[in-house]
């Protein structure tokens, strides 16, 4: 070093970097009670989501983005969801409720309360595709199936009828829209106490062996419409072939805690052997939706005029308003 001048430092200063901001995280879209802000990831696991198994795979930012597929064995959710007002619907579910119309033993005076009860589920059991905590993406094949059963709160509890589902699901689905093509058997049958009581009421053999053909479209977040037709190419007990079915579906799409969010959702069932007549419900209440996985549990008011919905009544009408409980998973 030369007398006098300043020392050379033996490595360069580093050059400073600008800050760098991360952006927002994607806001609510809707009103606040439907469309609640996401519950962020852990600090490091922004992108957990997009490894299939992660510890942290929901991506609740953005429930529709692309995320990569693969087979999944029994995977925790499903990509064509029950319908929920649909009074065929095969999950757990109980309503009890005061019908006005008359009961179908004597046609006289209000059938007054009666407790419908469904027993059964929906499940996936293989994926090819996406595997987020709801609205996975891809194919999939689903079974379905219930008891739907009809109990007499006024007379001794005794069982009036059930209906007995199974069918099996064939689902696609990529973005806000999924579609399927299903079969699925429902049979009727009067309840052995009621038929005991009421020996000369006419029982009938109700069958439908029958394809379906279903959209369902997430105009939001946490609005679904959706529509299915459906054809029987095997039918008894005055059945005929051809059903339709439509609705509409408001709920919270990501998890709600344990506060729960309201929903609303409206269904209509129309049918051949009805001249087209059917029913029409309406359901509304307070929900709540996991965090881990998208089983959902509901409780509320239930209406629904139109159609007995037990097909052993098929030409029967109801009038009838109640309370319920509905958990799918």
């Amino acid at each position: 070093m030369v007398p006098g001048e300043a020392p050379v430092p033996a490595y360069a200063a580093p050059r400073m970097q600008p800050a760098v901001e991360s952006l927002p995280p994607v806001a609510a879209g809707g009103p606040v009670v439907l469309d609640m802000p996401y519950e962020p990831l852990p600090a490091g696991a922004e992108d957990g989501y997009l490894t299939p198994g992660a510890a942290f795979p929901e991506g609740f930012d953005d429930l529709w983005a692309p995320r990569p597929w693969a087979w999944h064995l029994l995977p925790n959710n499903l990509i064509y969801t029950s319908y929920l007002a649909g009074p065929k619907e095969s999950r757990i579910g109980s309503v009890w409720y005061y019908d006005s119309d008359p009961p179908p033993q004597t046609d006289i005076g209000q059938d007054g309360w009666l407790w419908d009860t469904t027993l059964g589920g929906r499940a996936t059991i293989l994926r090819y595709g996406s595997d987020p905590v709801v609205h996975p993406q891809g194919f999939e094949v689903q079974i379905e199936g219930a008891a739907f059963v009809r109990l007499d709160p006024e007379d001794d509890r005794d069982l009036r009828s059930g209906d007995y589902r199974f069918g099996v699901p064939l689902v696609y689905g990529v973005g806000r829209w999924q579609t399927k093509l299903a079969y699925y058997h429902n049979s009727a049958h009067l309840g052995d106490e009621f038929m005991i009581k009421y020996p000369t009421y006419p029982r009938i053999n109700y069958v439908r062996d029958c394809i379906v053909w279903g959209n369902s479209y997430y105009l939001y977040d946490w609005l679904r419409l959706y529509g299915e037709v459906g054809w029987a190419f095997y039918t008894a007990g005055g059945a005929e072939p051809w059903e339709l079915q439509a609705g509409a579906e408001l709920i919270q799409a990501r998890p709600t805690g344990g506060r729960g969010a309201p929903f609303l959702a409206v269904n209509g069932f129309s049918r051949q052997e009805l001249d087209w007549g059917g029913n029409v419900c309406v359901q509304t209440g307070w929900a709540w939706r996991g965090r881990r996985s998208e089983k959902l549990y509901r409780i509320g008011f239930e209406y629904l005029y139109g159609a007995d919905p037990q097909y052993e009544f098929v030409y029967r009408n109801q009038n009838r308003a109640g309370i319920g409980m509905w958990y799918d998973y």
